[in-house]
């Protein structure tokens, strides 16, 4: 008996040793990180730049690879199913949280398959008109709506994207009548506002900016909680006309669950010191995007909590794909 707990014992040491050196070594091969979108967007340039950066640090290829399809559930779902050892990670975004309340039958768990990492910022969207409609401030379209039940309408992307849902919110929050327009993409969604088609859209302050420069739309407010050091004379939608109102599109990494907390740690060390890359910070303040890292417990809370509003969001308003 003694000889069979003394065998037992040594291999539970061996083992836990195998564990801690392996660790401690890590990374001693590439690192994959999943972005769930076609290549060319602007998370997979925001993940393609941290990943050199942290390639050079760590000393060890960080490689990206795209999995889009089905609103990220695709490579989601990769990373959800892949060995937790740190070296399969996944930048999320977020329609991280949207994804459990618009598709039936999902393939894994929003909170239960993933370990956070580190959150890494966010990139505001922009409240839009065209020019002949008569409001100036988020106030007056809010009116204008009230004054014009069932009149106005909004594009959007797409049904159960960010976009849509920022003017879900609005809707909700300023309680207006107005219609949903989804189209396929944010460009065929432009060519109808600034025709007239449409009365207002929330598209991101990126793409939408060129258009306000040369005054073929009209932006309102900004979406974000504060005003934007990039568009500093923007208004936030909230100091506008409706308090409290705020959706801006974050972007955050994620290691599959039972990932061990040292390899996580070190995972956000290095994160953080490529977000911190003065390069870095340049071509993101260029996307107008607002650099938030956190830590993995504090990037939890964040998911958590934009789940049940999003959720709460999606089930009112009966949002379906």
């Amino acid at each position: 008996m003694r000889s069979l707990m003394c065998t037992i014992f040594a291999g539970l040491a061996f083992s836990l040793t195998v564990q801690v050196n392996a660790q401690s070594a890590y990374p001693n091969a590439p690192i994959k990180v999943i972005v769930p979108t076609t290549p060319g967007g602007a998370s997979d340039i925001m993940m393609r730049q941290l990943a050199q950066k942290m390639s050079e640090s760590m000393k060890s290829s960080v490689l990206v690879e795209n999995k889009p399809g089905a609103g990220n559930v695709i490579g989601s779902d990769f990373v959800a199913k892949a060995a937790p050892d740190g070296y399969t990670l996944l930048l999320t975004y977020t329609d991280h949280v949207f994804n459990p309340f618009l598709h039936l039958n999902m393939p894994y768990d929003t909170v239960k398959d993933f370990a956070p990492i580190s959150l890494i910022g966010s990139v505001p969207l922009l409240l839009v008109t065209n020019p002949s409609v008569n409001a100036n401030t988020a106030s007056d379209l809010i009116n204008l709506a009230k004054l014009n039940p069932g009149k106005l309408n909004f594009a959007s992307a797409g049904s159960g994207t960010s976009l849509h849902l920022a003017g879900e919110l609005f809707k909700s929050m300023a309680k207006i009548d107005v219609e949903h327009i989804p189209y396929k993409g944010t460009s065929p969604g432009f060519v109808d506002l600034i025709g007239g088609q449409v009365q207002f859209m929330f598209p991101t302050s990126v793409s939408s900016w060129n258009h306000v420069k040369n005054g073929k739309l009209r932006a309102l407010g900004i979406t974000s909680s504060q005003r934007s050091p990039y568009l500093p004379n923007i208004p936030t939608v909230s100091e506008s006309g409706l308090p409290g109102y705020e959706a801006s599109n974050w972007y955050g990494l994620l290691a599959p669950a039972g990932t061990p907390p040292a390899i996580i740690a070190k995972l956000n060390l290095e994160l953080h010191k490529a977000m911190a890359h003065p390069d870095v910070k340049q071509k993101l303040a260029e996307q107008n995007f607002s650099i938030t890292p956190s830590t993995p417990e504090e990037f939890s809370r964040k998911i958590n909590s934009e789940l049940d509003r999003w959720g709460k969001l999606i089930k009112e308003a009966k949002v379906k794909l």
